[in-house]
């Protein structure tokens, strides 16, 4: 079934939200010394003010460390929905991007939640206009309308289904066994892919994310020449050229878990980089190559890591639990709208894992 895509115009990469204000604001390396004070410093915080770290796989090896070292957790975005709405942790801070945080407070009205940098966005939100969306939804009132979670909040208020990669084959799936045709925000690739598996009729948006949409198919098959034994993990985010040549296609965790349980000793992989700190503590033993961005149409915004994650590090963490900086508010009635959406995919995916949703096979990384 061919795809249909919704153009939109896209933003002009100047002021705050373009990726050299975000790289310019990326903190700088530490030293042994530094580090260790700030995690002290942190970790003491986190504890003194009844918080929790939730960090994203994508964020500063340090972040991911501290989380884990202080009961906060590192995961994908579903997991990290899921972790803040269940801890009993009244304040919460999110290293990641603000939609991350967004979806926190959506879950959990009550806590405080906080982020090192609240400048931190990403591109599938910025290429996805609430206004813009409002109006192709109100365009195509006979689909369910089905937002990735990296949208914001006034987006995911429009919404029927909220998924991320590790729930949205098994969702799409859902619907279009009950004869649902679908309209799909913001990623066109991910997009695709969800559509070649499940042949559901999708209506796209025309969004991408500018770190997956950097690799590139032909610069893949000429390290494979390099590695002919390597495996290849790629994030369905990344264009069809990629994701054709993948031994493994799936979420962050799909990925991670492809590493640790893999046989082979060598692994490409194409998503940020950031997952590799967390892929070598988990399997120590294997040999981890980054897939390319480089090539003749290379543009490199990313070299295959956002810089909005990038944003995220450990002084930003002591800042937003000392001053308070980086709250993150989301106001009646958009909260409770886009809470509904959220809470059908939660829903579904406790289902699936207890094995409660007939006729579905859970997806590798399907938390």
């Amino acid at each position: 079934m061919s795809q249909v895509l919704f153009d939109y115009t896209r933003q002009d990469a100047t002021g705050e939200s373009c990726t050299a204000h975000a790289w310019a604001k990326v903190p700088p390396p530490l030293n042994p010394s530094q580090r260790r004070e700030l995690k002290a410093r942190a970790a003491a915080l986190l504890q003194a003010r009844n918080a929790v770290l939730v960090a994203h796989y994508y964020v500063d090896g340090d972040l991911q460390d501290l989380a884990l070292e202080t009961g906060g957790i590192v995961s994908d975005s579903l997991e990290m929905a899921r972790f803040g709405r269940d801890h009993a942790a009244q304040t919460l801070v999110v290293a990641g991007v603000r939609f991350m945080g967004e979806s926190a407070k959506i879950l959990s009205p009550e806590k405080r939640v906080l982020m090192p940098d609240l400048d931190a966005t990403c591109s599938l939100d910025l290429g996805c206009p609430a206004e813009e969306f409002a109006r192709f939804c109100d365009a195509h009132p006979d689909r369910k309308v089905v937002v990735y979670a990296n949208t914001s909040a006034a987006v995911k208020a429009r919404a029927d289904w909220m998924v991320t990669s590790s729930c949205a084959l098994e969702i799409v799936s859902h619907l279009k066994a009950q004869g649902e045709k679908i309209l799909w925000a913001p990623d066109r690739h991910l997009g695709r892919y969800i559509q070649e598996q499940t042949g559901a009729d999708m209506l796209m948006w025309n969004g991408a994310c500018i770190v997956h949409d950097e690799f590139k198919g032909l610069e893949l098959d000429l390290l494979r020449e390099q590695h002919p034994d390597a495996m290849i993990l790629v994030h369905p985010e990344s264009p069809k050229s990629v994701v054709d040549k993948a031994h493994v296609v799936g979420s962050t965790s799909a990925l991670i878990k492809a590493v640790v349980e893999g046989r082979a000793r060598e692994y490409i992989v194409a998503t940020d980089n950031g997952i590799l700190h967390r892929m070598r503590q988990l399997a120590p033993d294997k040999v981890l190559i980054e897939a390319p961005t480089a090539g003749n149409s290379a543009t490199c915004k990313s070299c295959a890591h956002c810089p909005w994650m990038a944003m995220n590090g450990l002084q930003g963490v002591v800042d937003c639990l000392e001053q308070g900086l980086g709250e993150i508010q989301v106001e009646e009635p958009v909260r409770a709208q886009a809470k509904a959406c959220i809470d059908r995919m939660l829903d579904f995916t406790a289902a699936l894992k207890a094995g409660k949703a007939p006729g579905l096979q859970p997806h590798l990384g399907a938390a």
